[in-house]
């Protein structure tokens, strides 16, 4: 980041000086006031288990060139200091990222969808990384956002040729003011209706993502999700979609004919690799496999590193993780699926007898279509956690002649992990695929698919 003034970011970004020098200069920016020394501004983001405010006596001690606060935050004894006062901090960060980028283009490729977005984005990350070691070029693919690396104190670093991928949740998307040149919708499905309230409301975040692209832009829509593909009606910008058929003549975009993967553009068949060659379990991951190639398409990345890309990708930590064989037993770490619909995903990829952990905190979502799957897929159900009652009333009880053969309760995750290990037999697969959030017992789905992974290699 070239630095800026105080006086400059708050025309930025809407705020208000004050108890500053308006000529200071700002050289990077931080979230975390463990790394706000000098030079940086802080920002007393607010979330839902920390307040930024708290820490904002700390940056200032580090020596942070400012700290950006909500206008209505009062604390007693605040320490003397540059603070820029906004209502929203994190609206704040909003604008000031989208005024930054407006002052040169670097090429963008955001990702976002119900389920997926992790895998999708890591994927076409190595598939850009792999294509400018492939060109020796100087180049560098920036992969960040929702996916764990906000790229905030990275941005000093970025050059105008670069190519940065970023995952973008439906909250972020909701301060979208610029759109990226290239737009991953990957599904639009129920979730997260604690926070937006109705799935329009929802809909309407996630299609944030298209509304300012232009003309040479590109959207890259699922024409396998009607919540996705409806978006392909409102374009301002050109269209590669994917999907397991092939698209329709006119239309560019990833598909599967014969067991391999091609992409269709220009009216031009172009055969990219075997089905084979992915490594990752699931038909949900085929498709994010052909979203990241759609989208790579869309990048003007090369096929030979796309291909060696995904010769080499075996996902990411907490999806559909293989955690060990323990017994004859098959154990599983699908923490990430915070939702009923992403759990029905990871379960339709098992042929084996599975036992199902369930539980966690519900986001206001219906469980009765993946009760249905379960009873007829599922030999044991063992839940915890708050929507354990829940889930239970969603499922009923246990029927002759089903699949199922029994439902068990448990106080915690922990226990659940004994009580899997004991119901489980040679052949089975254990999957720890919850359908709630991990706010009623964990800091995150990170820190549940870690304890998870140590209690089984504990067994």
């Amino acid at each position: 980041m070239t630095s800026l003034a105080l006086s400059r970011i708050a025309e930025m970004t809407g705020g208000r000086l004050t108890g500053a020098d308006p000529g200071r200069m700002v050289s990077r920016i931080s979230a975390d006031s463990r790394d706000s020394g000098p030079g940086t501004l802080f920002f007393a983001l607010i979330g839902e288990k920390t307040d930024g405010h708290v820490f904002a006596r700390r940056a200032v001690a580090a020596g942070a060139a400012g700290v950006v606060r909500a206008d209505w935050f009062e604390a007693s004894g605040r320490p003397e200091g540059a603070f820029l006062l906004t209502e929203d901090p994190l609206a704040a960060l909003g604008r000031l990222g989208a005024a930054w980028r407006s002052q040169f283009e670097i090429p963008v490729v955001g990702i976002t969808g119900s389920a997926g977005k992790t895998t999708t984005t890591a994927l076409l990350g190595l598939m850009a990384r792999k294509y400018f070691e492939m060109k020796q070029s100087p180049r560098r693919a920036w992969v960040g956002g929702n996916i764990g690396n906000p790229l905030i104190g990275q941005v000093a670093e970025m050059h105008p040729d670069d190519l940065v991928i970023l995952e973008l949740s439906s909250f972020q998307l909701e301060l979208m003011t610029l759109s990226p040149q290239v737009a991953v919708v990957l599904n639009i499905t129920l979730n997260h209706l604690d926070r937006h309230g109705t799935m329009q409301a929802y809909t309407a975040a996630k299609a944030r993502i298209l509304n300012h692209q232009h003309q040479g832009d590109v959207a890259v829509l699922n024409r396998d999700d009607a919540g996705s593909w409806e978006l392909s009606y409102h374009l301002k910008s050109d269209l590669i979609s994917f999907g397991f058929n092939r698209p329709e003549a006119n239309q560019s975009g990833t598909y599967i004919h014969k067991d391999s993967i091609y992409l269709q553009i220009e009216r031009q068949q172009l055969k990219m690799f075997p089905v084979e060659w992915i490594r990752l379990r699931g038909q949900h991951n085929i498709s994010n496999v052909l979203a990241a190639c759609a989208a790579a398409a869309g990048a003007s990345l090369a096929l030979p590193a796309i291909q060696s890309a995904v010769e080499e990708f075996t996902g990411v930590a907490h999806r559909l993780e293989f955690v060990r064989n323990v017994r004859g037993a098959d154990w599983y770490n699908d923490s990430i699926a915070t939702a009923p619909e992403r759990t029905l995903a990871a379960l339709l990829s098992f042929q084996s007898p599975v036992i199902l952990l369930l539980g966690g905190r519900d986001k206001n979502l219906p469980w009765e279509k993946l009760a249905e799957h379960v009873r007829s897929r599922v030999r044991h159900v063992i839940l915890f956690g708050e929507a354990a009652e829940l889930i239970s009333s969603a499922l009923g009880s246990v029927q002759p002649n089903q699949t199922l053969q029994s439902i068990s309760r448990c106080a915690s995750l922990q226990e659940a992990v004994q009580k899997a290990a004991e119901l489980a037999q040679d052949g089975d697969s254990v999957l720890l695929s919850p359908g709630g959030t991990s706010y009623d017992a964990f800091k995150d789905f990170e820190e549940r698919g870690e304890c998870f992974r140590q209690w089984v290699n504990a067994l």
